[in-house]
């Protein structure tokens, strides 16, 4: 056995009623002044943390867009400059958290992350932005957030579908990470644990909007893979949905929803420690790309690019993006192969095995 694992330096504030501490940790951080993003659906909510800091509050910007368009994130940093802020208040989800890991990629300012959905992004040190048409993506320390502060009261908001598709999102970290040429024990045991804890959670997530464990066990399963992502790179399935991400505009977590149990279909006979892995999480003993797919649809999950806005003449351009800088992957990838893919999940199928 041989491999390299290195810790992420970062500090975790998890509890309910964990938002009121953010002045704890900005302290920590030496921070005097920071600026508050959200989208605009949090606003209200930015508005809130914003007014319960006071004076620690530079202020509020609250456009934060899915995939990080470059001119939002210029105009964020312009914001930040001019009100003197020297640190980021990220309430919200990965449109937000990604926002301020622009701001800090080019400024140096450092994130305070409060995660309200599960994407996992808190835990990374990778960055994206969208311009013309292309997701970049890429790798930097300084984009890290300093403090991550989870609270599961604030995913009580979370709509149940969205509840679902951001569960799913943040498997898809820890399914790739577990075949990552990268990978280590340390990182397939919190992958592992990750995608159980998220399907264990979920059901009662939908059964109980309100707060409460369902809730705490999402959120802590969401934490792990997020930190797996952050600790590996990834493959086919990220390198498709940024391409569906940045040059469809396609929602982010939906698309990870449609397309992950295709690609753990496609590469799970390639990697049969990562299916034996899924097959634990999933608690099935037989295949467990079908199992995700099945659960994915019992908790009303979407099951098609097509119903998410995707024309069928769009596949060829997305296996085009795909192809033409490949991410490493447990079984070679071919245009045909990768057609045939795309096509089932544009079309609702259940994933082609064996």
């Amino acid at each position: 056995m041989g491999f390299v694992y290195q810790a992420l330096p970062m500090r975790v504030r998890f509890a309910q009623g964990a938002l009121a501490e953010i002045p704890a940790e900005m302290n920590h951080l030496g921070l005097k002044r920071v600026l508050v993003l959200a989208t605009p659906e949090q606003r209200d909510l930015a508005e809130r943390v914003a007014a319960g800091l006071g004076d620690l509050a530079a202020g509020v910007f609250a456009e934060a867009r899915m995939h990080v368009p470059a001119e939002v994130a210029r105009r964020a940093g312009d914001v930040a400059g001019r009100l003197g802020a020297d640190g980021c208040v990220a309430i919200g989800g990965g449109s937000t958290i990604g926002l301020g890991k622009a701001i800090a990629l080019r400024l140096g300012l450092p994130i305070i992350a409060v995660p309200t959905t599960y994407a996992g992004s808190e835990m990374t040190p990778i960055w994206g932005l969208t311009e013309g048409g292309e997701k970049r993506t890429g790798r930097d320390p300084k984009v890290l957030p300093a403090s991550v502060v989870y609270d599961p009261d604030l995913t009580t908001t979370l709509p149940a579908g969205l509840s679902v598709t951001s569960a799913a999102n943040a498997m898809a970290h820890a399914v790739e990470a577990l075949y990552a040429p990268d990978s280590s024990p340390i990182i397939s045991l919190m992958a592992e644990e990750g995608v159980r804890a998220l399907t264990e959670a979920i059901p009662g997530v939908l059964a109980d909007g309100g707060a409460g464990e369902p809730r705490s066990v999402a959120l802590y399963g969401a934490w792990l893979c997020g930190a797996c992502l952050g600790a590996t790179t990834m493959s086919l399935h990220h390198k498709i949905c940024h391409g569906l991400g940045g040059t469809l505009d396609l929602p982010h977590a939906p698309t990870h929803t449609v397309v992950l149990p295709h690609v753990l279909a496609y590469n799970q006979d390639h990697a049969p420690a990562a299916r034996a892995a899924m097959s634990r999480a999933l608690g099935t003993s037989g295949d467990p790309a079908i199992r995700l797919w099945d659960l994915l649809h019992d908790w009303g999950a979407p099951t098609s690019l097509r119903e998410l806005g995707m024309r069928r003449e769009d596949i060829a351009t997305i296996v085009c993006r795909t192809l033409a800088n490949p991410y490493a992957n447990p079984r070679p990838v071919t245009a045909e192969d990768l057609t045939g893919l795309l096509t089932r999940a544009w079309s609702g199928d259940r994933p082609a095995t064996g």
